[in-house]
């Protein structure tokens, strides 16, 4: 019989008339990441998307792995395809589970009937299999509380499905129902995991960074680019503004207190970010910021940063330890590339002594020993945007 893909959704479950929204942003989504793997069926029905490969070229292996890191599914499962007969469904059982169940110890039935026209109840469906199962196999015991095998029979509307080996997906939302928002990408290891987090909660993500050459190597915009590369599995195409900063970061250095250096920058980051966003169609900034991980992310920095900004920023790790969201970085498969030994311009120019406790009147008075307007308006005209795509679309 056929194998399918159940691709069950949860929080979109949730949702009320917009329901529907949600679920065609999905079914899209999924469309969109599987077009290089072949040709699939995918339709929905009862908080599930089924996906079914429609010819032997298109990998239905492949398009589950996939499917793991698309953002809205909740779970996975692979499974078979019968009548909804209870014969056919023991022989289906059977067929389908027969070296798996030569080889375990324990097993356990579940049964779930959507369709309450069959004839059998649930705990009668799974009585009467796990009785055909313990019949075909004796060296097999029930074990309803850890047992090596789950046998799942899920009568639907149409067919009965059965399968075993249930994953977790990536959760959240899909990517497209809550917006577009603009990360500041830097290359360390905290703002992938930020944009990370934020694809899960239905936003399109756009990427922004800065270079100061000769200060910064062309490998450490590729290392940039790479990590865009890996977190496209999870948030789909990225457009990547790449902005020109060294004349802004010289400037800087030469007309500004030494201890300001880094917030009067990151001011000038957000100054250009929020700019570009509009023209992306952005509507938010993102940022890797956690509260006292460094000088620039006190609580009186983010303060004196958040006060050139007139669009929301959005700081998912903002209370989180370096140990989670590393962790959420090795998930991702960005760690790797994050550690990578390339500066970036945050880097450059850091002060042996940054203020701690800035005040907004500080920092603008510093600032202001500059008109620091042409130079943005530059470092904008001189912006560079490629789109970073997921692979096979």
């Amino acid at each position: 019989m056929a194998e399918v893909i159940l691709a069950k959704y949860g929080e979109i479950a949730l949702k009320g008339l917009n329901k529907s929204t949600f679920e065609n942003i999905l079914m899209k989504n999924i469309r969109r990441r599987l077009r290089g793997l072949g040709k699939f069926s995918i339709s929905k029905a009862q908080s599930t998307i089924y996906i079914e490969s429609e010819n032997e070229e298109s990998d239905l292996d492949e398009a589950y792995l996939m499917m793991k890191k698309v953002f809205g599914i909740s779970t996975l499962s692979k499974a078979t395809v019968t009548e909804k007969d209870y014969d056919a469904i023991v022989a289906e059982t059977m067929r389908y589970f027969d070296d798996e169940l030569s080889f375990a110890r324990t097993f356990k039935v579940e049964a779930k009937r959507a369709d309450k026209s069959f004839p059998m109840k649930s705990p009668e469906i799974c009585r009467e299999l796990g009785a055909k199962i313990l019949e075909a196999f004796p060296h097999l015991k029930v074990d309803v509380k850890k047992p090596e095998i789950i046998i799942t029979v899920e009568i639907r509307d149409t067919n009965a499905y059965i399968h075993s080996k249930k994953e977790s997906g990536a959760g959240g939302l899909p990517v497209g129902t809550s917006g577009r928002a603009m990360l500041l990408l830097s290359g360390g290891i905290d703002s992938p995991v930020a944009g990370y987090m934020m694809a899960k909660r239905g936003l399109v993500i756009s990427a922004i960074h800065f270079i100061s050459p000769p200060y910064t190597s062309e490998r450490a915009r590729m290392k940039v680019e790479q990590l865009c590369k890996k977190i496209t599995d999870y948030c789909g195409d990225i457009n990547f503004y790449c902005v020109p900063f060294t004349e802004i970061q010289e400037t800087i250095r030469k007309e500004c207190p030494e201890e300001y250096f880094t917030i009067i920058m990151r001011r000038l980051m957000v100054e250009i970010a929020q700019r570009v966003a509009g023209r992306d169609g952005s509507m938010a900034l993102i940022t890797g910021e956690s509260v006292g991980q460094v000088a620039s992310q006190t609580i009186e920095a983010l303060v004196c940063t958040d006060a050139v900004c007139k669009m929301p920023v959005f700081r998912p790790v903002i209370g989180m330890d370096k140990t989670e969201i590393v962790d959420i970085s090795r998930k991702i498969d960005t760690f790797e590339i994050s550690i990578q030994p390339y500066e970036d311009c945050c880097t450059v120019f850091t002060p042996k002594h940054p203020k701690v406790r800035p005040t907004l009147e500080e920092i603008e008075v510093a600032e202001n020993r500059v008109d620091f307007d042409e130079m943005v308006t530059k470092s904008i005209q001189e912006t560079q945007k490629v789109t970073i795509r997921v692979d096979g679309c």
